[in-house]
């Protein structure tokens, strides 16, 4: 693939307003104790349905790098981030998923977590968003073939399923708990040293988590 049309599928008019939609999600998954359970899900709420509009209209490329491309979202960044939206859901974290590609013919009841659900597209956009931002556009090219990839496989089917349980909460559904609930929960108490341990011992303060 030359070089003109990797630099239009880069700097398509889709892909950059998939990179904006990206990075907000990013930003809220990042600062979810900088506001209110209520305020992150109005949120969260309408930013779930246009993160998958815009990733339908994403032009189709093909890997132009042979190596893989590198992972910026380690594991403890990963717990940092899912363990955050935990402490302010609570009890509310689970959800009965009604599909699962390993248990569909089964018949089984799954449960999910939406803070898990939530964090697993968050690690792929933002492993997108810092290759994006690095300005190699070879570099750009493959994490946008990467993203379209784990979209089609994984991250999509993830953000419908979470988006349910989202959609219960804000109808009133799903008990979202109040203030009084949230202090009770398990966890409450244990933030505090939790963010410690994970701020000495990971690069997230770096990563702007």
């Amino acid at each position: 693939m030359d070089n003109d049309r990797i630099h239009s599928l880069v700097y398509s008019r889709n892909t950059v307003e998939f990179v904006t939609v990206a990075n907000e999600f990013c930003s809220l998954m990042e600062n979810v104790r900088n506001h209110s359970f209520k305020e992150n899900f109005y949120k969260m709420q309408r930013m779930l349905p246009l993160l998958y509009l815009k990733a339908t209209m994403l032009p189709k490329t093909d890997k132009v790098l042979e190596n893989e491309l590198e992972k910026y979202v380690s594991e403890m960044d990963y717990n940092v981030i899912q363990q955050r939206w935990l402490q302010q859901l609570g009890e509310n974290d689970s959800f009965y998923e009604v599909f699962d590609p390993e248990l569909h013919h089964s018949g089984e009841t799954v449960t999910a977590s939406i803070s898990e659900s939530l964090t697993d597209i968050y690690q792929v956009l933002k492993d997108f968003i810092i290759a994006y931002s690095i300005g190699n556009e070879e570099i750009m090219n493959d994490a946008l073939y990467d993203c379209e990839y784990y979209f089609e496989d994984f991250w999509g089917q993830r953000l419908v399923n979470v988006l349910r349980a989202v959609h219960m909460i804000m109808t009133g559904k799903s008990d979202p708990g109040t203030e009084n609930d949230l202090d009770n929960h398990p966890l409450k108490g244990r933030s505090e040293w939790l963010d410690k341990f994970w701020d000495s011992h990971s690069g997230s303060e770096a990563n702007g988590l």
